[in-house]
């Protein structure tokens, strides 16, 4: 255990977040995604909420100041799945961190595929995938500073 690290994350975790570079995406997926499928790099959580990873996530990794969105969300495939408490649940968690876009089922497959990393999740809920695309750190440790 570390000070001021969640538990969430682990050492293999917190070893991927720290190799990714600049403009680099990490995907954290519920339990339904494919991610054995579709990742270049794979690391399993016992994670139950992927608003919680992502929270956690976000208090160690600056997100890309160099574009629009930053933050993506899996779009509802079928009308009666708009209203989904996952995408709710992850809009609300993420607003206060950059914009938010949201990205058709099979693009954000298509996205994830080219990931540095999927984040594999034991999140039930559908719809409880988000993409982080991670900025730059300045000299000093934080976010960048324009």
């Amino acid at each position: 255990m570390l000070i001021g690290i969640s538990a969430q994350l682990s050492p293999e975790l917190l070893h991927a977040l720290a190799s990714m570079g600049h403009g680099d995406e990490l995907v954290i997926a519920d339990a339904n995604f494919p991610a054995a499928k579709l990742a270049r790099r794979l690391v399993q959580t016992t994670s139950e909420s992927t608003t919680r990873l992502a929270r956690a996530m976000l208090m160690l990794l600056p997100l890309d100041e160099f574009v629009v969105a930053p933050l993506a969300l899996m779009q509802a495939a079928r009308p009666q799945d708009q209203n989904a408490p996952a995408l709710a649940d992850l809009s609300a968690a993420l607003a206060g961190f950059g914009k938010v876009e949201q990205i058709e089922r099979n693009a954000f497959y298509e996205r994830a595929a080219q990931a540095f990393v999927i984040v594999a999740t034991s999140d039930a809920r559908p719809y409880a995938n988000v993409i982080l695309r991670k900025g730059v750190i300045a000299q000093g440790g934080t976010g960048y500073v324009a």
